[in-house]
């Protein structure tokens, strides 16, 4: 496992925050489920981030924004017998909120599946070291332990990426891990069966807007606790998110960004405005394939730091925002371009003409962009 000091691109939560976790571990003084880390309490304050009625001496911060009943589901549900189900579009942080979770409750949340096409049964489950068992047949000692098997077998928290990209069959092999808590090796005569140590749950994550691909069966609907995580389209705690988000992001490149007020302000009024012309569009055709989720505004806005770091004056500035939001957002040529360019005329010149200032050099440097797009 890596540490703290181990150079890495990126680093998993419980690396991140090894020391806070430590440091809320030996403030804690609730009950804890199983072999968990963290008492529930505990977890929600990692998440969520303290209040003064914890009584803590030092400042937790929030890295998870969101309703505080979500994630309070979440804990209970991961304490109980059942598996948690993270259902949101793209970009609601259901991922990020599954990562937190697994890092606090058993210090570990790299025991992932990702859930494809071509996921296998075998990537749940198990598979075999093929020179091993040629040289001396099947055993334990040649059993290649999927993440999941890894995790029952530590009493972790298991993570599903993405579980309705995966089909039918494929999905139905969790039915028996939570529900039995094993996994049967019929190979092997003897000493086959796996069991899950206490503490073992599962995590699974899946896209809203995949439904109708693989649905999961009722039998497997029935061994979950589906908890729905919204888009966020308040914009205080869309602001928030996106200056936490941007600047851990850029930390990577060991340097820091001032955002300007305004130019965030301009993000987050055009995404509401784009989502609100998306909400009145009448078909997909007139729609951008984009989710147009608080993760697609940190891209924008990491994009646009990055290039103006790289690139420009060090400054952000509107016309390269602008120019960093068609070129995130245009995904399908040319119908997404003429879905933006609509918008652009109807509602963004509107606003430039309105309130002037950084509005107008905005609203020039999109239809610059989707010039050079559409040649």
């Amino acid at each position: 496992m890596a540490t703290a000091e181990t150079v890495i691109l990126r680093q998993p939560a419980e690396i991140k925050y090894q020391e806070e976790i430590a440091y809320l571990e030996s403030k804690d003084t609730s009950a804890k489920p199983f072999t968990w880390r963290l008492s529930p309490k505990m977890v929600r304050t990692f998440v969520l981030g303290s209040m003064p009625s914890d009584k803590l001496d030092r400042q937790i911060p929030q890295k998870w924004f969101g309703d505080p009943s979500f994630v309070e589901r979440a804990i209970v549900t991961l304490a109980s017998d059942r598996g948690l189900l993270l259902i949101g579009d793209p970009g609601t942080g259901k991922s990020w909120l599954a990562e937190l979770l697994s890092a606090a409750i058993c210090g570990n949340s790299t025991y992932v599946v990702q859930g494809t096409a071509g996921t296998t049964e075998d990537q749940i489950k198990y598979s075999w070291n093929v020179a091993m068992v040629i040289a001396q047949g099947q055993s334990r000692q040649s059993i290649i332990p999927s993440p999941m098997m890894t995790a029952m077998q530590r009493g972790a928290m298991g993570r599903f990426e993405e579980l309705t990209r995966c089909t039918s069959d494929v999905q139905d092999a969790l039915i028996s891990i939570l529900s039995e808590k094993y996994i049967s090796i019929p190979e092997l005569k003897s000493d086959n069966v796996v069991f899950a140590q206490p503490g073992f749950n599962i995590i699974a994550t899946a896209n809203s807007r995949d439904r109708g691909v693989n649905d999961l069966s009722s039998a497997l609907k029935r061994r979950f606790n589906f908890v729905q995580i919204p888009i966020v389209t308040n914009k205080k705690s869309e602001k928030e998110i996106i200056e936490f988000r941007v600047k851990d992001l850029l930390a990577r490149h060991s340097f820091s960004a001032e955002i300007p007020p305004t130019l965030l302000d301009i993000l987050i009024q055009t995404f509401a405005d784009l989502r609100e012309a998306s909400d009145a569009a009448s078909s997909d055709d007139q729609r951008l394939e984009s989710a147009l989720s608080t993760a697609e505004q940190i891209g924008v806005l990491e994009d646009a730091i990055l290039h103006s770091n790289f690139f420009g004056q060090s400054k952000i500035e509107a016309r390269i925002l602008a120019r960093s939001l068609v070129g995130t957002l245009v995904r399908r040529l040319p119908e997404d371009i003429s879905v933006l360019n609509k918008f652009w005329h109807g509602v963004i010149e509107k606003r430039s003409q309105e309130d002037k200032g950084d509005w107008t050099e905005f609203s020039e440097g999109g239809k610059d962009a989707m010039k050079t797009l559409e040649k």
